[in-house]
């Protein structure tokens, strides 16, 4: 008997601006493990992570969280969605009108309203000890690099302790030893069994973090394998890694 997908897309389009992004998209993420979507620029990765995370709505097709479609659950099934399915954004994504300390401390706010102020304090030390930030909370975005505002929106994925990372370029703006420092943390979770969906042009960390690789062209799914056929067949690495740098 199959175990039930974490998270399923079927049959999904997605069209924006008179444009088709996702066409007929099919996709089943399991729980626990790591998956890359990869693929040409513009392929539509970014969207399928997006769709997956619930961030956006199908124009065709469902979504499915543990069997349910997430465009139809009530508030309640969807903040405690959104309280275990964490999304770090290509663009980091932080609100300009509001301090860093308010961008963390909100999600805290939400999902964890009984918690007391000391307490989402040592919440956002943790976590930005972790992720090697160490400026300053009462400024605004603008006042950081990429690199630092990309240490942020990783920092708020984590702060309320995620069970799934839904994570854009995450490396993307920072230099080698945050990248690491932060490829460690993701390796971390996914021994505590969290479930990583993840897009990536970064060769080295598609090769060591994840365990399912989806190579999305045009919209669709063009071939699924597993890390132990990506090592195996170069031939494939050699055209993923050529279309990704496209």
């Amino acid at each position: 008997m199959n175990e039930e997908p974490l998270i399923s897309l079927e049959n999904v389009t997605f069209a924006a601006q008179d444009k088709t992004i996702i066409r007929n998209l099919s996709y089943e993420i399991p729980a626990g493990i790591a998956t890359a979507f990869v693929g040409p620029s513009g392929g539509g990765k970014s969207t399928v992570l997006k769709l997956a995370a619930g961030l956006i709505v199908p124009s065709e097709g469902i979504v499915r969280f543990r069997g349910q479609e997430i465009a139809t659950m009530n508030r309640a099934k969807t903040l405690a969605f959104r309280k275990q399915a964490a999304f770090v954004f290509q663009d980091s994504a932080l609100w300009a009108n509001q301090s860093l300390r308010q961008i963390l401390e909100l999600p805290l706010k939400i999902h964890f309203p009984t918690m007391k102020a000391e307490e989402r304090t040592q919440r956002i030390v943790a976590v930005l000890a972790e992720t090697g930030y160490r400026k300053e909370l009462d400024i605004r975005p603008a006042a950081l690099s990429m690199g630092e505002q990309k240490l942020i929106a990783f920092a708020r994925a984590l702060v309320c302790q995620p069970t799934i990372l839904f994570l854009d370029e995450w490396t993307e703006s920072l230099d080698d030893n945050a990248a690491r420092r932060l490829v460690d943390i993701v390796q971390g979770k996914r021994q505590e069994g969290c479930t990583v969906a993840f897009v990536s042009h970064n060769i080295p960390v598609i090769r060591e973090l994840a365990e399912k690789i989806c190579i999305i062209e045009d919209g669709s799914v063009s071939r699924c394998v597993t890390a132990a056929e990506f090592a195996r067949d170069k031939t494939l690495a050699k055209t993923i890694e050529e279309g990704i740098t496209q």
